[in-house]
């Protein structure tokens, strides 16, 4: 069976066959110049975005959709990951006396036997404040809380 057999099944004829397997070679050849570009350029500026490499392929020359762009930097596992903002509350490097953890093991049977409490924080408008909360820990419920400016205690 030959090429003009198989293509008239699908209902395309050897023509489009043939035009077709050139743009597939053309298209790669496009994506590894991209490829290329984009490589060079991260040396250069290693968290580089889509949208500047974007305008700097365009000024090279090269052009490509943002869409097309960016499908071609995730096939190649080149998209810059997002940084995590973090704020680190808890510092255990310090001079202050650390102590041991005095309910270890300890097996919580009914309510109001155990009480733990714990500090975080919760970004506002105007900056942070401090939510302080002591938990029974076995009903789970909160016993207490204060909601603060400031780390300071009022005595």
């Amino acid at each position: 069976m030959g090429l003009g057999c198989l293509c008239g099944l699908f209902g395309y004829t050897r023509q489009s066959y043939y035009q077709q397997r050139t743009r597939n070679v053309y298209q790669a050849i496009k994506e590894d110049v991209i490829i290329d570009k984009v490589v060079d350029k991260r040396k250069e500026m290693p968290r580089i975005g889509g949208r500047k490499l974007l305008y700097l392929l365009k000024k090279d020359g090269i052009h490509v959709g943002r869409d097309k762009l960016f499908d071609i930097l995730r096939h190649e596992n080149l998209l810059v990951k997002k940084r995590k903002c973090k704020v680190f509350t808890t510092q255990s490097k310090h001079w202050l006396t650390k102590y041991s953890n005095l309910i270890e093991g300890l097996v919580v049977t009914r309510a109001n036997k155990l009480w733990v409490a714990d500090i975080t924080y919760i970004i506002t408008d105007n900056g942070f404040v401090y939510l302080f909360l002591i938990t029974d820990a076995y009903s789970r419920k909160i016993v207490g809380y204060d909601l603060s400016q400031t780390l300071e205690c009022d005595g």
